[in-house]
């Protein structure tokens, strides 16, 4: 019985001693370590976004009044044109032998005319007949008056300034009317039409800033503003089309091209928090809280848009509240956790005149 005793004693001993070991290797597990920041006022905006056409600010297409021979073409491809420049000559040999043959009926006419009036004072001759001089002679007058402008329609002008298209016609070709003979488009600024659902139009407005992308490049961001609403909504679409203006330096915006817009609407400033902060469970989401004990607080937010790697707060957290933003997986409500970082030294470093920890 003795030696029984004596063989247990050892036995118990050391499972006593590995129970002990383990309730304090488990009292001495340190708190984990979390990375923590403040919230901060951050500026959000709602945005709309949609797809335009660029169209030239001023555009026209010059083409042939009559059929008739080309006897000049004063352009370019691709040229500079100065408005009231001619960039067209029809052949105008019949109007101009017509307009020589007017002027000279003209000019008798109004010879006839002087002696008639001066025969009328005289009392040589009646009313009647300087009325019908007076008819005879504004009669020819027109007749060349039209010849003139027969010979006007066939020198075609640039109505107004601005970048001819290629040209596509040579001098010598017999044109017929409504024939195409140049394109002048003013690049000066840029139209851009875009679409807008209507269930949105009540977020826009004429002045309202925009900011278009363009494919071909892709790194620079074209500003603007809208310019017009379309007053009637498309039935089929149930859209609004929309017209902004952009300036055009350098001429980099193409008639023709398509556009990213962006419009921003409802500009605020919101507290928000990095995304990492947030955690979902379902349709709830929350932040861990640290307090001033760095323990972590559970906490049930409203949340907005994400911008810029952060989320928006809508409600549920105070302005400059601590949250942690790393390490969420590990923690539970109340858990006691280990800050890194400058929040931390900043939160543990006495102030003047408090005993420190180990002082007291």
């Amino acid at each position: 019985m003795v030696y029984r005793i004596r063989r247990f004693i050892p036995l118990i001993a050391l499972l006593a001693a590995a129970c002990t070991g383990g309730e304090t290797k488990e009292r001495e597990r340190p708190a984990p370590t979390v990375s923590a920041a403040a919230a901060e006022m951050t500026r959000f905006a709602d945005s709309i976004e949609a797809v335009g056409t660029a169209l030239a600010n001023e555009q026209v297409t010059l083409s042939a009044p009559v059929t008739e021979r080309i006897v000049r073409l004063n352009f370019d491809d691709g040229a500079f044109v100065r408005s009231g420049q001619t960039i067209a000559v029809l052949s105008q040999g019949q109007q101009t032998a017509s307009l020589n043959e007017a002027q000279a009926r003209a000019r008798e006419a109004q010879q006839q005319l002087s002696r008639v009036e001066e025969l009328k004072n005289r009392g040589f001759a009646t009313t009647s007949s300087l009325d019908t001089q007076v008819a005879a002679a504004a009669a020819a007058r027109a007749q060349a008056a039209g010849a003139r402008a027969e010979i006007a329609d066939r020198i075609v002008k640039a109505p107004f300034s601005g970048w001819v298209s290629l040209r596509n016609i040579s001098a010598g070709a017999v044109v017929q009317a409504g024939t195409e003979i140049a394109t002048i488009s003013d690049l000066s600024s840029i139209k851009l039409d875009f679409p807008v659902p209507e269930t949105m139009l009540s977020a826009i407005r004429t002045g309202q800033p925009i900011v278009a992308r363009a494919a071909a490049w892709p790194d620079e961001r074209f500003s603007g503003q809208i310019s017009t609403i379309d007053p009637v909504i498309n039935p089929n679409t149930r859209a609004v089309t929309v017209r902004a203006r952009l300036p055009n330096p350098g001429n980099r915006l193409k008639p023709g091209m398509l556009l990213t817009v962006n419009i921003e609407t409802a500009p605020r400033a919101a507290l928000a928090v990095p995304e990492l902060a947030v955690v979902g469970e379902g349709d709830n989401r929350f932040v861990y809280v640290v307090g001033a004990d760095n323990k972590v607080r559970r906490t049930n937010v409203k949340t907005g848009m994400r911008a810029d790697g952060k989320i928006e707060i809508v409600e549920g957290l105070p302005q400059n509240a601590r949250v942690v933003t790393e390490g969420v997986v590990k923690l539970a409500d109340g858990m006691a956790v280990r800050v890194t970082g400058a929040e931390q030294v900043r939160r543990d470093t006495p102030a003047p005149g408090t005993p420190s920890a180990t002082g007291s």
